[in-house]
């Protein structure tokens, strides 16, 4: 699920939890064995993924140190960060940001990158929204602890998709959830196979 909504392959999250002599990229906010994120995780996962686009996992580790060093020590989701010209910005309220990396410390002027939107860190990957996966699937940090629901319920969308793959009409699935459409049955199965998707790719790599 991470993997599916911060556009982290399964194999970035794994190294991304390893000290490498500065501490882990990120370390899960829930549980490092098994690995569980929070939303704030998955947040701050996306924001990694969008600077791995333009910019090396050796420099973001650099700014993460940096950023500490500054100290700055919250969870990194509350943080806004974007690659500028080879290097990271910490971005302020006023748009001026904190060089993080070429020249640690100098303010410079930033644009800061939306990362709840689409978008697409490799080739032939495009992540979803983070709030709005699918038009009938979303998510909100205040329902369920932040998992993935059918629009406007409390119904986890995985609890939908096992009936449709279990044989269940996505038609049928109001008999057992009123507040379920056959479209939002539809999507919450087609998302669970995007979701399996990232870690069947993982294994046959």
């Amino acid at each position: 699920m991470a993997a599916a909504l911060s556009g982290a392959t399964t194999g970035q999250l794994r190294t991304w939890r390893q000290d490498r002599g500065q501490g882990p990229v990120l370390r899960p906010e829930l549980s490092s064995r098994p690995a569980l994120y929070s939303f704030r995780d998955v947040l701050a996962l996306r924001t990694f993924a969008h600077l791995r686009q333009d910019v090396s996992l050796q420099k973001i580790r650099k700014a993460l140190a940096n950023l500490k060093k500054i100290g700055e020590v919250e969870h990194l989701s509350g943080y806004s960060l974007v690659a500028d010209h080879g290097s990271i910005v910490l971005v302020g309220d006023d748009d001026h940001g904190t060089d993080l990396v070429a020249r640690p410390g100098q303010r410079v002027i930033a644009t800061l990158a939306d990362i709840l939107l689409e978008f697409a860190p490799r080739p032939g990957v495009v992540v979803p929204h983070l709030l709005q996966p699918k038009p009938h699937v979303s998510v909100d940090p205040r329902t369920q602890g932040g998992a993935p629901v059918i629009t406007g319920t409390r119904v986890p969308f995985d609890v939908v998709a096992e009936l449709v793959e279990d044989g269940v009409r996505p038609e049928d699935i109001a008999a057992y959830y009123p507040g379920v459409s056959a479209d939002a049955a539809r999507e919450a199965a087609s998302f669970a196979l995007s979701v399996d998707s990232c870690t069947s790719g993982a294994r046959s790599a």
